[in-house]
């Protein structure tokens, strides 16, 4: 909602600026340039990028509409999926969460938070760094070290979309000036024309490098700067789950643990102490 709305206090601005200071807005439509520069500058970003990241770069430009993955009620029930996860292996033993990591969907333990389990990513992430808890005895600095390696893989390769669309807004300037120049290729094919239709001519030619310039620092630079922030934001959850299996393995009790974890999240999506707690007490 907040890219609409930023678009249209951009779009208000600068054309409110120019018709108060006498300008026509009919002046600014020049349909071929925006066909030139927009389209040259989506076939470069198709040439430059595969299919898939194409795809994702769509995806995730769209879900900025929907907000951020992961609010406060997933949260809570990550930190309590996570908090049931050690009461467990406290009780049974580390053996005792095989069968839940090789078939989470079936698992009583997972299945009880249907919106996790949906998350397919995550989901992947915790019961792999399960299986080398369980299987694996490792000293919690060699399981940093690993979760760190994965955790920045997963981040740049969620960052690839956000990245090509900024190179795209990047180009757009560029693009601009090819169809200002080829809109002074055409006022010189009529230089010897009517001095009004000269000045139409170079009018359209300056607009192309006006829209090119608008197009990437009003509108595509923004949407990939708020894709990578969202990106950002949704990384949370991960390195949330990160937090709190290093505390378990240091030998934390399974609240401590999962406190370490709600200290790990931003303020905004961060639930309190108190609402965790009331959650887990109407679970039991």
């Amino acid at each position: 909602m907040l890219v609409i709305i930023g678009s249209i206090i951009v779009l208000v601005s600068v054309l409110g600026g120019f018709v108060l200071s006498h300008g026509e807005m009919a002046a600014l439509w020049q349909p071929y340039e925006l066909l030139i520069i927009f389209g040259a500058a989506f076939g470069a970003f198709i040439s430059a990028n595969s299919m898939d990241i194409v795809k994702r770069a769509g995806a995730d430009a769209m879900a900025l509409f929907k907000g951020p993955k992961y609010r406060k009620q997933d949260y809570v029930d990550l930190l309590s999926l996570l908090y049931d996860i050690f009461v467990k292996m406290r009780k049974e033993g580390q053996l005792g969460m095989e069968a839940h990591i090789e078939d989470p969907a079936n698992s009583s333990l997972f299945s009880a938070y249907p919106r996790l389990v949906a998350e397919h990513h995550l989901i992947d992430f915790i019961t792999d760094c399960l299986r080398l808890i369980v299987g694996g005895s490792m000293d919690p600095h060699e399981l940093e070290q690993l979760l760190d390696v994965e955790l920045e893989t997963h981040h740049h390769e969620a960052l690839v979309p956000a990245l090509a669309v900024q190179k795209m807004a990047d180009a757009l300037p560029g693009f601009g000036i090819v169809a200002a120049v080829l809109g002074i290729v055409i006022t010189m094919k009529s230089i010897d024309g009517d001095a009004a239709v000269i000045g139409q001519h170079i009018a359209g030619a300056l607009v192309g490098t006006f829209l090119g310039i608008l197009l990437s620092y009003g509108f595509i630079g923004p949407l990939s700067a708020a894709m990578e922030a969202r990106v950002n934001t949704d990384g949370k959850a991960f390195e949330c789950v990160k937090v709190a299996l290093l505390a378990n393995l240091r030998g934390y009790n399974p609240m401590v643990a999962v406190e370490f974890a709600r200290k790990s999240l931003q303020s905004g999506t961060r639930p309190t102490f108190q609402d965790l707690e009331a959650h887990l007490k109407a679970a039991r």
